[in-house]
């Protein structure tokens, strides 16, 4: 459908207050919208908190009786159902609002379309698709989990430009820059899992907590452990007063290993094997979907990153590239395992972009299916 610029610019300013419910949302959409009424807005809105009022609901409120006659720019289809909170299109209706602007129609069936159609049926003018693609790079998360009950995957490594993630003496601290690790946390914080294997714990010992300046929130921690090797004094049992730990293992765990990590309070999901005597990855992935969580991080190493990426559950892929050469037959690289032997089989990223972070480059791409 046609739009002006004036369409756009206001969009845009919904879209990045669209940004500012990241990491507070999950499993809802991050959602902004903008009250605009001769020329001035008078309304602004965002989506804060799961089970919070919708982005339409602040701005409404906002705008008050200034919304009479007004245009609303909401960068996702309003809903038309009673879920959580009452439906955001009759909310828009009643407030005698006369056009309304939508950048992404929802994939939700229960909505997908209604909210538009609710609109139209009252007589309010709806122009649809402004700055779509942006929103949905938004919402990409929300999209694959509410169109599939399966968490969005994103696997992320830093590497040299040789592909190393260590030295020869397994040291790899630092190698990107400040700034690649402060946008690693922006990752973390968007997503509601984090996962590595128990490999990464027993070397490192990590916290995998998110550190920001701003409010944030860690990630629910998913580890890969087939027999329950994990000390019971790492470090990371230290952040289960704020944060769930979720550990994965196969049928060949130790009972009693299990039974003193859930005293804890730790979850355990046992999972089957897969081809190699590893976690089967696809049934972890539809096991953490289950029971709500819509997106890992994984930040493993060479052998989870493999099977990860052999058990196609990765969408999307981030590489940070820090300038620098270590070499070493023996060093680690980022995706290890048996290998792909048949280069027509290789990984192929699509919708590929390249930035810098600090004296780093940053490679995102998303996996080709």
């Amino acid at each position: 459908m046609n739009y002006d610029n004036k369409d756009e610019h206001y969009m845009k300013i919904a879209l990045d207050l669209a940004l500012k419910g990241e990491g507070f949302v999950n499993p809802n959409p991050q959602v902004g919208a903008v009250i605009v009424k001769e020329g001035k807005i008078v309304g602004k809105g965002y989506h804060k908190f799961y089970g919070g009022p919708h982005a339409e609901v602040y701005a409404l409120k906002e705008a008050g009786d200034k919304a009479v006659d007004g245009q609303i720019y909401v960068t996702l289809e309003p809903c038309s159902h009673y879920g959580k909170t009452p439906p955001c299109a009759e909310a828009i209706a009643k407030a005698g609002i006369k056009k309304v602007v939508v950048a992404l129609k929802d994939p939700n069936p229960l909505v997908s379309g209604r909210g538009i159609k609710f609109l139209r049926d009252r007589g309010i003018e709806v122009v649809t698709g402004v700055l779509e693609k942006e929103a949905l790079n938004i919402n990409e998360i929300f999209i694959k989990y509410i169109s599939e009950k399966l968490p969005f995957v994103i696997l992320k490594s830093a590497i040299t430009l040789d592909g190393k993630i260590a030295t020869v003496t397994g040291q790899s601290k630092w190698i990107t820059c400040e700034e690649s690790r402060n946008l690693v946390h922006h990752i973390r914080n968007r997503v509601m899992a984090i996962g590595v294997g128990i490999g990464t714990i027993l070397s490192d010992n990590p916290l995998l907590t998110t550190r920001l300046e701003k409010k944030c929130k860690s990630p629910i921690a998913v580890i890969l452990d087939s027999k329950l090797r994990i000390p019971l004094g790492c470090k990371i049992f230290d952040t289960l007063k704020y944060r769930k730990i979720i550990i994965a293992c196969t049928e060949e765990h130790d009972m009693l290993k299990k039974h003193e990590i859930e005293k804890m309070g730790v979850d355990v999901i046992i999972c089957p094997k897969d081809e190699f005597g590893h976690i089967n990855l696809k049934i972890l992935i539809e096991k953490l979907g289950d029971i709500g969580i819509d997106s890992l991080l994984i930040e493993g190493g060479g052998t989870l990153n493999f099977s990860a990426l052999n058990s196609g559950i990765v969408d999307k892929i981030v590489y940070f590239i820090a300038p620098k050469i270590i070499g070493g037959l023996e060093a680690k690289t980022s995706v290890e395992g048996k290998g792909i032997e048949d280069l027509n089989n290789a990984v192929k990223l699509k919708n590929i972009s390249y930035s810098k972070s600090g004296e780093d480059m940053v490679v995102q791409g998303y996996v080709e299916k």
